[in-house]
């Protein structure tokens, strides 16, 4: 079921690429932009994959010591992201158009994969955190900046009667448990960090047994 909402959900970021970065811009600067840096302060190089790269908001926070393969199921998220790798002269960063899901990757050749807000697009999240896992080094990290389901109970009920038309709307649920997805995929999370008092926002760090 979850890879007929695929078409969906690349449909809505398409739509949303050209005013993407406009929308998230009050966000970004709250809040997003001081948590980028962090995470990606935990990338383990030389070989990082960036799971759904989007338009590229990432990229001026990648260490210099690391390659990084940036890809996404959106080609305008990433003919933005290609615009600003282009315009700053990055040569550290290659991009792809392709689906978390159904990673076109062999196993164990990234030292880390990263992602920050993806797992809530990604139709089926498991999934896409397997093949991440897959694609992985044994004994290689995994690093989230994710929102998710508030802890909560009242703040939780909302965005459950909220999540369909949401999704519907913008192809993202805003009313997922990422860190019992990591788990159900096979990672080891070592580190959960809450980023706000009602435990939408969060850090997760795993790394795959081996």
């Amino acid at each position: 079921m979850a890879y007929n909402n695929t078409k969906h959900t690349k449909s809505r970021y398409d739509l949303a690429a050209p005013i993407y970065d406009l929308a998230e811009w009050p966000m970004e600067k709250l809040w997003f932009r001081k948590w980028r840096p962090e995470i990606w302060k935990k990338a383990e190089g030389p070989k990082v994959l960036e799971i759904a790269i989007g338009t590229g908001k990432n990229i001026p926070y990648y260490p210099d010591d690391i390659e990084v393969t940036g890809i996404d199921i959106s080609p305008k998220m990433l003919k933005r992201a290609r615009n600003h790798v282009e315009k700053n002269n990055i040569d550290q960063v290659s991009l792809m158009e392709m689906d978390a899901q159904q990673l076109k990757f062999n196993d164990n050749i990234f030292d880390s994969a990263v992602a920050t807000f993806a797992f809530c697009s990604i139709p089926d999240p498991v999934k896409g955190l397997q093949e991440a896992l897959r694609v992985t080094k044994p004994g290689g990290s995994l690093h989230l900046l994710e929102h998710m389901l508030s802890k909560k109970p009242s703040l939780a009920w909302i965005m459950k009667k909220l999540d369909t038309p949401i999704h519907y709307i913008a192809g993202v649920h805003i009313a997922r448990n990422t860190v019992a997805n990591v788990e159900k995929a096979g990672w080891e999370i070592y580190s959960v960090k809450e980023l706000s008092s009602n435990g939408i926002f969060r850090f997760i760090d795993a790394r795959k047994p081996g």
